[in-house]
């Protein structure tokens, strides 16, 4: 299961080359039900996630190179390219704490800067262990508009956009 919010990022965080980069591809051989393949650096993996918005089912099988790129000339919609910063969120801050272990939780953003033709496009993701503690994570400063529920910034649906 997948449990995550989405935002738009209103600036980004200070030295962001301290941070680990990943570079990221991905295509999309159909969006209902999504059926996603990836590159990430050097691993390649084909994934399919389940309906919803906050929380999904996710499922990743792993890829070689030669499959990644034979499935890729199969996908539809736009390729989507993007830089991927981890960031460690130290002392998340909460809207309740009646949340047990709450003050033990390890939390990344995940800061995606898109390439064209995506570009500036720039979205912060944040995956959590359960909804209750998705609903009570108070969005760090940087952070802009929660657009968790919005699937215009789904990558399956920017993977179908007219440019």
């Amino acid at each position: 299961m997948e449990i995550e919010r989405k935002f738009t990022v209103r600036r980004l965080p200070d030295h962001l080359e301290q941070y680990t980069c990943h570079i990221i591809e991905q295509a999309y051989l159909n969006t209902d039900p999504v059926v996603r393949i990836r590159r990430q650096d050097d691993t390649y993996y084909l994934t399919y996630k389940g309906k919803g918005l906050l929380a999904r089912e996710e499922y990743n099988l792993p890829l070689d190179e030669a499959s990644y790129y034979h499935l890729q000339g199969k996908a539809d919609g736009n390729l989507i390219s993007k830089k991927r910063y981890v960031i460690p969120i130290e002392h998340p801050s909460f809207s309740s704490h009646d949340i047990p272990d709450i003050d033990h939780i390890s939390l990344n953003a995940e800061l995606d800067v898109f390439e064209a033709p995506f570009a500036p496009l720039i979205i912060a993701e944040v995956e959590f262990p359960s909804e209750a503690i998705a609903n009570a994570f108070l969005p760090l400063d940087w952070f802009d508009q929660d657009v968790t529920h919005n699937p215009a910034y789904h990558n399956s649906n920017l993977s179908r956009a007219a440019l």
